[in-house]
């Protein structure tokens, strides 16, 4: 299991076929493994008694517990590998079935906790129920309630509470997979919230779990990236920078590290408008990464967008034909793009005509959508100077406005909701609203960008929260979920819009407790 573990990471990482077929075939002979020593239904009556009725627990002998827990995370290995290496609708279903077994196990182990405490290997069986547990539920929360409404129809149920409290639980105890557990909070607390979140993280916690592993390998590579990613989070970019260095210069095996570590230092001299040497690091994903090409290709191209005539054509690079390459090298899953690429394709759409033109600001566009305005906006200098930048489009656009392009009205409200996002991170509320209020009034003449309307909308409920008028920010941010549709990245609002009315409603929701309690 753990070495099938080692391949499917690596498979996820690479996206290489090869990689993928090797992990499946890993996968099967863990599973093959497993099966071997699970509990063994003879009879048809004693196979249906346990889907109808479940296992009975006493029944279940020490080795039969662990290989039910050992296959569960194997199934569970091979939905999120079909995922990738199936796209088809066929395999979406087959992935999601196994996957709904996978779960079901992980809660059948749960009403086995209380057997074999006296074994020494009772805590390894503990932390592989918490950790399976607790990342199913941590990774359900996350879902709006109209998805998780869904799912919870088929047989799944998510509780972030729960899911951490597991989690933590695993972490804390000293099995074989509580580091998983650890870093499983760590993932959550320093990628998941930023990207389908608020941006508010918990930086002290992820600090917390990274310390005792940190101490033990100062010079793993895991280590160091986790380290560097904090570093960017608290806003300490020049640190960050130097430790994604040393993570790069500590191994050469898995060069998919590297890739990840590229990736950051590519925002971090974004969040510097060093654009030069933000472009070296999107150029190096183009060259080296299979992830995504659509989002590297479109990274690229939108940071040379921010550099001058002379030195773009210093690095001997054509934007616009880079544009152009865009919307055929996007990947689909299950029949489905990815949409973040969807969402490339359509910006880069404008430079297929004769006459391409120019995107305004496009690399500060792709900072918003990865969320990286509420990490910039801890540097209040740099957010100064990024906001100089968007003035400056602005500007640019006002001289255009005498014979305005037919994506004039799109181009403005980028700018305008951008300019917003630097305001309200400088505490100039009452310019930022104006801003934000500006992008919604201008709903009509918007032609192509559509997303522009329900973001500032739920951005400007955010501002309304900062103002300390809950009331406002939950009508606001209702109105962006329930009254838009169809429009790029919708999945990735109703994510930030889940998480956003969670913390609104908390404290309600926590003196209704204390109310009933009295």
């Amino acid at each position: 299991m753990g070495y099938s573990s080692i391949l499917v990471m690596q498979a996820g990482m690479t996206f290489d076929p090869k990689d993928m077929k090797t992990a499946v075939v890993a996968l099967k002979h863990a599973l093959r493994t497993c099966q071997k020593a699970r509990k063994k239904r003879s009879t048809v009556r004693e196979a249906i008694s346990y889907m109808v009725y479940k296992l009975e627990p006493e029944r279940m002998t020490e080795e039969e517990m662990h290989a039910e827990l050992c296959y569960a995370e194997v199934l569970l290995q091979m939905a999120a590998l079909s995922f990738i290496e199936d796209e088809s609708v066929i395999g979406f279903i087959k992935a999601g079935l196994k996957m709904r077994t996978s779960y079901l196990m992980f809660k059948e182990c749960e009403t086995m906790l209380d057997q074999s405490k006296d074994k020494d290997t009772h805590i390894h069986f503990v932390g592989g129920v918490n950790m399976g547990i607790g990342s199913f539920n941590l990774m359900l929360s996350l879902f709006p309630a109209r998805v998780l409404r869904l799912l919870e129809f088929v047989g799944f149920s998510g509780n972030r509470e729960v899911g951490l409290s597991h989690l933590h639980h695993g972490a804390a105890t000293a099995s074989l997979r509580s580091i998983l557990s650890a870093f499983t909070l760590l993932m959550f607390n320093i990628y998941i919230t930023v990207i389908l979140g608020t941006g508010e993280c918990n930086l002290a916690e992820a600090e917390a779990l990274l310390e005792p592993y940190a101490q033990k390998f100062p010079k793993g590579a895991l280590m160091l990236f986790y380290a560097a990613r904090i570093a960017v989070l608290k806003g300490e970019f020049e640190m960050a920078q130097k430790l994604f260095l040393e993570c790069i210069a500590t191994q050469e095996e898995w060069r998919q590290i590297h890739h990840l570590c590229y990736w950051e230092l590519m925002w971090t001299y974004s969040f510097q408008q060093d654009w030069l040497e933000a472009y070296r690091y999107a150029d190096l994903l183009c060259k080296e990464s299979k992830w995504s090409q659509t989002i590297y290709v479109f990274q690229k191209a939108s940071i040379l967008s921010m550099l001058s005539e002379e030195e773009v054509e210093k690095t001997g690079e054509d934007i616009v034909e880079l544009f152009r390459q865009v919307d055929s090298l996007r990947l689909r899953f299950a029949g489905k793009s990815v949409p973040t690429e969807k969402f490339a394709a359509r910006k880069a759409r404008r430079y297929n005509s004769s006459n391409p033109k120019k995107l305004v600001i496009p690399a500060l566009e792709m900072m918003y959508v990865w969320n990286g305005f509420t990490i910039v906006g801890k540097r209040p200098a740099l957010t100064q100077d990024i906001l100089t930048t968007i003035e400056k489009a602005e500007e640019d656009l006002k001289n255009d406005a005498s014979n305005p392009s037919v994506y004039y009205a799109d181009d403005q409200s980028v700018v305008q909701m951008l300019k917003g996002l630097c305001l309200r991170h400088l505490g100039r509320l009452e310019q930022a609203e104006r801003c934000f209020n500006n992008v919604i009034s201008s709903e009509k003449t918007i032609k192509y960008d559509h997303y522009l309307v329900p973001f500032t909308m739920y951005e400007l409920g955010l501002l309304y929260k900062q103002q300390g008028d809950v009331e406002k920010a939950i009508a606001c941010i209702e109105k962006a979920k329930l009254n838009y549709k169809d429009y790029s990245m919708e999945s990735r609002l109703h994510f930030r819009i889940h998480a956003a009315l969670t913390k609104l409603t908390e404290p309600e929701k926590t003196a209704q407790k204390q109310n009933l309690t009295e």
